[in-house]
């Protein structure tokens, strides 16, 4: 399987993403493809992918998120693969709304499983697909922003952009 590589410029830094047919199959604020092909699972990692320059409506809804416009982010189709609860649980992220973050306990409850709150912030850690696959909308029980794969500097400024 081929994949195309779109790194974008965004006020957080360089954001990257692998796609496939039109689906994200990874996606964060790095300029190295390295650091997002090791999230993607072994039965859908690409054998080559090349750079382009747009990707259609996935780059459209980078633009409208940084424009104020979070919406269409979360109708950009994505693939992962992964376990039966994991795989709920990231569509659960992406009917979190933005500007309304939720906590780790309440996540595992969204998700079916009040108990699961490790699962869930499982989930969280072995997303993907930032930004399409909300996970910085999920913060600790304390109100603090908890961890983020591609740093707290990068969280905070996509919640303080979401809250507005």
């Amino acid at each position: 399987m081929k994949a195309q590589l779109l790194t974008m410029s965004t006020p957080d830094g360089p954001f990257t993403i692998l796609a496939s047919d039109g689906l994200v199959l990874s996606s964060g604020w790095t300029a190295d493809p390295a650091e997002l092909t090791e999230q993607v699972h072994p039965a859908l990692l690409p054998d080559a992918y090349e750079p382009v320059g747009a990707l259609g409506d996935i780059s459209l809804a980078v633009e409208a998120y940084y424009d104020g416009d979070p919406r269409p982010a979360m109708d950009v189709p994505v693939r992962q693969r992964s376990g039966p609860f994991r795989a709920h649980a990231w569509d659960v992220l992406r009917q979190v709304k933005p500007g309304f973050p939720v906590t780790y306990t309440e996540y595992a409850a969204l998700a079916g499983n009040p108990k699961a709150v490790r699962a869930a912030a499982s989930a969280c850690a072995f997303n993907a697909a930032a930004l399409f696959v909300p996970c910085h909308r999920v913060i600790r029980t304390n109100g603090s922003l908890g961890g983020f794969r591609w740093g707290l500097r990068v969280k905070e400024s996509l919640l303080a952009r979401e809250a507005v």
